[in-house]
């Protein structure tokens, strides 16, 4: 997959790393934020209960027939309740823009979000499309129209 780092004035940092597997087994590459040049001394603070779009200074090639899937980093989650607001985010291969991070603080403190700081991690996957045909009925199952927790708790 290609990437492109922005290149407004002032912008993209070329001492922030490409997105790169840290583990042997990793599933998914670490994302950075890179905050325009005004901003990279103080980080942002994340308000308790609030959300921001964090840019990545980065825009991606992706090719068809796949997608990268935006997911919330762990320790973020645990340690501060930062997550995404729309996870998993999906990134369609016809996309050319700069990929931003939306993040959500669910913790009760602010956190301060620093630049260069790993704030999500990508997943490249295939994507498989399907075609929709309407029918006049479907099969009939065990579970059948049993919905939100009809399968128990065990």
């Amino acid at each position: 997959m290609e990437v492109l780092r922005v290149t407004r004035t002032g912008y993209a940092d070329p001492a922030i790393p490409l997105p790169a597997y840290e583990t042997e087994g990793a599933a998914g590459m670490d994302l950075r934020v890179n905050f325009p040049q005004e901003t990279r001394e103080k980080g942002l603070v994340l308000a308790a209960g609030a959300r921001a779009l964090l840019p990545t200074g980065l825009k991606f090639e992706i090719p068809e027939g796949f997608e990268v899937q935006i997911r919330p980093r762990s320790g973020l989650a645990f340690k501060h309740g930062i997550t995404l607001v729309n996870a998993p985010g999906t990134i369609d291969s016809d996309y050319r823009g700069e990929v931003g991070i939306l993040l959500i603080n669910h913790g009760n403190e602010p956190v301060v979000i620093k630049h260069g700081e790993r704030v999500a991690q990508m997943v490249f996957a295939p994507v498989t499309r399907c075609e929709v045909v309407e029918t006049k009925s479907l099969t009939q199952t065990g579970r059948g129209e049993g919905g939100f927790g009809s399968t128990g708790r065990a």
